[in-house]
Order: structure tokens, then sequence, then C-alpha cells
């Protein structure tokens, strides 16, 4: 019966999880279609900058703790209020260090924008800092669909203040308060609905206790923070803000599904793995049925996109946005292989003592490295392919890693997700077929047309194979509608 309320939960968790993300994802899309349309190229360049030093100092704050209280059976009262004054501590001292070094930076990159926003910007590090307990605890017991609710609404908000500001001229402001708001009304809600308060006091040893772990994985997700946004600032200083601003838009916009789907089914099953994870046997068909899942999901959507490029840039975005094409399509390649990498990496997270991850994590940057040594002098576009190149080392990195403390193999892997590969490649293909015939037809109606067809051709030719993860797929969609026991 426990198992059986497990899987309940982790059913409906990931189906309102993926609604809430699919939502938020069509929000977030319309959003930066709009505001990139009222801004210029370089806006998005300069934000860009300024996501390296928040992303990197969002890991610090974390410092892995989140992970670990997730990882524990039975967390203490005092174990969530040390880590919660612990994160509120560290994002204070990070935030006067990162405005203080402000205006260096935008001497760097010659910039004077990144000196007036960064006071404002950086205090998504504070605003930060009292979500991170409060998500532990809903994400513990399971409330995915209140987390979803929360999220959904404070991109709704957010994006909405953001259109607004852009067609009233506001600029690059614009996107500073959609952040700001984003993280701000996601604090406020969690604060006002759960109310929580504690007689616990900071104890320094039980940080000390979880630190191990903790700053394991906070050295594996600062390295990953560090590398995954490397390449901006080197295009930033040796291209222009605008070229930036290209490859980042690419960027941003690839992510929205890709990071979109991650989130969903990950924020789900990393608890649920790690209450199974003394069963071996139910761990395994655990891994392989989400990676099914996420191969299902998001190998079409990838191989759509690269698809419909050129069309959905020039219809949604306008001429201007033509130059990011390119680096999009490049860039969608990648989200083939990160999804599933991020699965095998959260089994680790589980199962290991946390050493294996960083030994992992500097093989998987030294090689890195090379790629960026190799392409950045080359062009853009080369980044681009060495960042689609990393994102396969790193699912075989990852995976073969994991398999170590599975009972499974890397071949299973392969065979599971293969059918949803050959599909998704088949659409692509007729896509391609059909371009032609179509070309005639106005933009809108030509890009509407790819889009239902490979819909059409994706779902058929799963239903005609019996698919297993189509079946999955409703399944989740049911577990979302059926009331809890």
């Amino acid at each position: 019966m426990a198992e059986s309320k497990l899987e309940h939960k982790v059913a409906k968790g990931v189906a309102w999880s993926f609604s809430e993300k699919l939502l938020s994802m069509v929000v977030q899309m319309v959003v930066s279609i709009v505001v990139a349309r009222q801004l210029a190229p370089a806006d998005f360049g300069v934000m860009a900058i300024m996501t390296f030093f928040t992303s990197v100092a969002l890991a610090i704050v974390d410092s892995g703790f989140s992970q670990t209280l997730i990882r524990k059976h039975n967390p203490t009262e005092e174990e969530y209020h040390s880590v919660l004054i612990f994160n509120i501590v560290v994002s204070l001292v990070l935030y006067g260090i990162l405005t203080a070094a402000a205006y260096p930076i935008a001497s760097l990159y010659d910039s004077p924008e990144i000196w007036t926003i960064a006071p404002v910007l950086f205090l998504v590090l504070p605003i930060n800092s009292l979500c991170v307990v409060q998500t532990v605890m809903y994400t513990r017991e399971f409330r995915f669909a209140l987390l979803s609710k929360i999220v959904f609404v404070a991109s709704l908000i957010s994006g909405v203040v953001a259109v607004v500001m852009a067609v009233m001229g506001c600029g690059i402001w614009s996107l500073v308060a959609q952040r700001l708001l984003m993280m701000g009304i996601k604090a406020a809600a969690f604060w006002y609905i759960r109310r929580w308060r504690t007689s616990a006091r900071f104890s320094f040893a039980a940080i000390k206790a979880m630190a191990p772990f903790s700053l394991r994985l906070l050295a594996t997700d600062l390295i990953a923070s560090i590398y995954n946004n490397i390449a901006q600032l080197f295009i930033g200083k040796m291209h222009t803000t605008s070229t930036l601003g290209y490859y980042s838009q690419a960027q941003k916009l690839k992510d929205l599904p890709v990071t979109s789907t991650v989130q969903a089914v990950q924020g789900v099953t990393y608890p649920a793995l790690s209450k199974i994870s003394d069963d071996k046997t139910k761990f395994a068909e655990g891994y392989l049925r989400i990676e099914r899942l996420l191969g299902f999901i998001i190998f079409p959507v990838m191989l759509g996109f690269v698809a419909i490029a050129p069309d959905m840039f020039r219809l949604l975005l306008g001429e201007k946005w033509m130059p990011t094409v390119p680096y999009f399509e490049i860039l969608a390649l990648s989200g083939l292989f990160y999804p599933l990498a991020i699965v095998s990496y959260n089994v680790l997270k589980t199962k290991s003592d946390g050493k294996v991850i960083v030994r992992l994590e500097i093989i998987k940057r030294v090689i890195m490295t090379a790629l960026l040594c190799y392409t950045i002098p080359q062009s853009v576009e080369a980044i681009a392919w060495g960042m689609m190149a990393m994102a396969a080392v790193e699912f075989v990195l990852n995976t073969g890693v994991a398999m170590r403390y599975m009972e499974t193999t890397f071949a299973s892997l392969l065979r599971t997700i293969a059918p949803s590969f050959i599909v998704a490649s088949l659409m692509f293909g007729a896509l391609h077929y059909i371009a032609p015939y179509i070309a005639s037809m106005h933009i809108a109606l030509r890009l509407c047309t790819m889009i239902g067809a490979g819909a059409v051709v994706y779902l058929a030719m799963a239903w005609a194979l019996r698919l297993r993860a189509l079946r999955e797929g409703v399944s989740l969609l049911r577990g979302m509608l059926t009331k809890n026991e």
C-alpha cells in the first residue's frame, strides 16, 4: 500500500509539475517574444553577462544544503532553521561583493548599464534565500500542486509587468523587474501560505554535520554554473553585446522546453528516488521509466524546433533576430542529451557519498575547457557546436558512472529511449519532406501546418508502434486528474 501511494504521489506530482511548467513556458515564451520585439539585442547581451554572476552566486547561496535536506529521512527543525539562516547570511555577503564589483565589470565590457542595474538585480540573492527551505519542505511533502500554482502565478504576473514596461520604453529595466518580481512573489507566497515558525536556534553543529555532502554538491553546482555560462563572458568581450544577445536569446529559447521538462520530472523524482534508494530493483525500474518519459517528450520537441526555427523566428521575433537562428538550431540539438544526463546526475546524488560527483565534474570540465579553448577563437557558431558536443559527453559520462549504482546497463537505457528517438527522427524527416510543398503558404499558416503535422505524425506513429512511453504519459495525465486517496 505504501509503495502504491508513493507511485500515486509521483504520478500526480509529475503531472502537476509538468502542467505548471508547460503553462509557465508558454507565458515566458509569449513574454520573451513581446519583450524581444521592443528591446535591442544588446540589452539581452548585458543581461546575459549579469546572468553569469547571479547563477554562480545562487549556487553558493544554496551550497547544496537543500538537496541534503531532501535526501535526509527526517530533517529536524534545527536543521531547517540553521540552513535558512546560513542562506540569508551568505546571500547578503554576496550581494555586497557583487554590487561592489559591478563598476569594474561594467568597465571591462564597456557597458555602463551593468553598473546601473546591478544594485537592483542582485537583490534576487537575498530574496531567493527566503525560498530555499520552504521549497524543500513542500518538495518533501510532495505538495507539487501548490508549488506549481505559486510558480505559475509568479511567472504570469512578472511576465505581464515586463511586457508593460517594455512597451512603455523602459528597456532593460523590464528584464530586471521580471526577475525580481518572479522571485519576490514566490517568496511572499511561500511564507504567507505556510507561515513557518520555529523555536529552534541556529546550530553550527547541524551545518557542520550536513557540510561534507552539501559542499561536494556545491562544488559540482558551482563548476556547472560557471561553465554553463562562461562562453557568454567570452562572447561579450570578444564580440559585440548584440552578438551576445543573439546567442543568449537562442540559448534562452532552447532552454524553455528543456528546463521546463527537466524541472518538472526532476523536482518530483529526486525525492521519490531517495525514498526507494534501498530497493535496487525498484530504483532501476524507476530510473528507466523516468528516462523513457523524458525522451518521449523532449526528442520531438527539440527536433521539431530545429525544423521550424527559421519560420518561427521570422514570424514571432522579426527580421532583426534572424541572426539567432543558426545558434538556436545547433543549441536545440543539445536538448536531446541534457535532460537525460540530469536524471543520471540525480542517481549519483541519491546513491553516492558525493565524492564521485566532484571527480566526475572535474573530468567533464577539463573536457569542456578543451572544447572552449578550441571553439572560442573560431566563431560563435563553433561555440554553439561545442556546447552541443559537451551535452552529449555529459550524458555519456553521467550515465556511465550512474550505472555503477544500479542493477541496469547503458545498453538497457539505450533500448529504453531508442523507440522515441527513432519516431522523433522520422517525424523530423517528414517535416523536411513536406516543407517544399507548403513553401508558398503564408508564413503563419505554414508554421501552424508544420507544428500540426509534426504532432500528428509523432503521436500516430507512437500509437501505431505501441510505444510504452505513450502509455505511461497517458497514465501520468490520469494521475493528475485522480483524487487523492
